[in-house]
């Protein structure tokens, strides 16, 4: 049985893996996440490792680039260029650019375009902003939905922090009807330290962190898998059909 949970409240896009994102009003949820979204990541080119993608935990300078895209541009879902900390906006595959954040993080980078985009652990991540604001109270800071970088943030009926622990197993769907697009919750969210950066200044603040810790062991939030594709928007119903014996 499905039971309505809320509704979406905000949709976020994060065309290159750690850069800025970018709010939506609407947005294309494939079998591969939303589009557009993680499908650049600047690769460190001297790492060997099964990880080479530059991440703000390794450069938190990297939440202040800005992924643009020109409005004559064919490119899609994709940014055309990307706007660094100083203001200067550059081509996002120039030479300019990798130099800019190479040498900010003291290794030559590449960017790469990978079509079906580069994800630390599933496609498409969901919160609460319940979940946010419990956790900046017990920081003591101002509740920025940003540090936790979801693609869908989730308006409760029924208000209560880390409600998204409950949804685990189950389906959560967006808008109604048998068509409607729709995630598994297949796992919840183990917080790091991006979570103490600020997106405006890149500065840590520790406290953010250890606030996940003591509210719910570092969790918060949900990763998904996509069970149908199709449109999401802010405003859209969410229902969720709980795991068998819930």
């Amino acid at each position: 049985m499905l039971i309505e949970i809320g509704q979406v409240e905000a949709i976020f896009r994060y065309p290159v893996k750690s850069m800025r994102g970018e709010p939506l009003e609407a947005a294309n949820l494939g079998w591969h996440g939303l589009e557009g979204d993680r499908r650049l990541a600047l690769r460190r080119m001297n790492d060997r490792n099964g990880f080479p993608w530059l991440t703000a935990s390794q450069l938190p300078d990297l939440l202040l680039f800005a992924p643009q895209r020109h409005k004559d541009s064919t490119a899609g879902d994709l940014p055309t260029h990307v706007r660094t900390p100083d203001g200067k906006e550059m081509p996002v595959f120039s030479e300019d650019l990798a130099a800019e954040v190479g040498r900010r993080c003291g290794t030559p980078v590449q960017m790469m375009h990978l079509n079906h985009g580069t994800f630390d652990e599933a496609t498409i991540s969901v919160i609460a902003f319940d979940t946010v604001r419990e956790i900046a109270r017990l920081a003591g800071r101002s509740p920025d939905v940003r540090r936790f970088r979801p693609n869908v943030l989730v308006r409760l009926l029924r208000s209560a922090p880390f409600q998204e622990d409950e949804w685990l197993g189950g389906m959560l769907a967006f808008g109604e009807g048998d068509d409607a697009p729709a995630i598994a919750a297949t796992m919840r969210d183990l917080r790091c330290s991006m979570v103490n950066l600020d997106p405006d200044s890149a500065q840590s603040d520790p406290e953010m962190m250890k606030a996940v810790v003591r509210a719910n062991q570092n969790y918060a939030g949900i990763y998904g898998a996509v069970l149908r594709t199709g449109r999401l928007a802010v405003a859209q119903a969410i229902f969720l059909r709980a795991a068998t014996g819930k």
